[in-house]
């Protein structure tokens, strides 16, 4: 049964809560790895990185306030310390002393990790009924799966 946010029973906010916090933290150290190999990234292949590091942390801005919204309106706490995110992270933080290569498969990870997290939030989210939430996290697991696939190209 579809459940709206205020529906949903205090057990299920609890968890579906829980998982989108995940969501935000590995979103949240993401987003500075991407900023951070923004501004660090050199060789050959400068141009196009920088432009796709770009559009990766302006993308994971803008999905960290999404994702935060909806913890809100199922009437739940957002984490909003980067200490709490980096704990939480399953995403590292990375001092940006890396080679072009480091640094795409660094952020190829992440976003795979990232895909991961939402898919598992997103079930757990349809579980309890949950569509919106779940939908949330289809579409944003989908974005990472694709910056994911630019990220597998430049490698070859």
């Amino acid at each position: 049964m579809t459940q709206t946010a205020m529906s949903l029973n205090t057990d299920a906010k609890t968890v579906i809560a829980e998982a989108l916090n995940q969501s935000v933290a590995e979103t949240a150290v993401t987003t500075m790895l991407a900023q951070n190999f923004h501004w660090n990234v050199k060789g050959m292949a400068f141009g196009p990185l920088h432009d796709l590091f770009q559009k990766i942390y302006e993308d994971h801005f803008v999905a960290q306030d999404d994702l935060a919204e909806r913890i809100r309106a199922i009437d739940a706490h957002a984490e909003g310390t980067l200490a709490g995110m980096i704990k939480r992270s399953k995403v590292s933080e990375h001092d940006g002393h890396a080679t072009d290569k480091e640094m795409i498969k660094v952020m190829q990870d992440a976003q795979e990790t990232l895909a991961a997290t939402l898919a598992g939030c997103g079930e757990l989210a349809a579980e309890h009924g949950d569509t919106l939430t779940e939908d949330l996290c289809i579409a944003r697991g989908q974005e990472h799966e694709k910056f994911a696939w630019f990220l597998r190209a430049h490698l070859g």
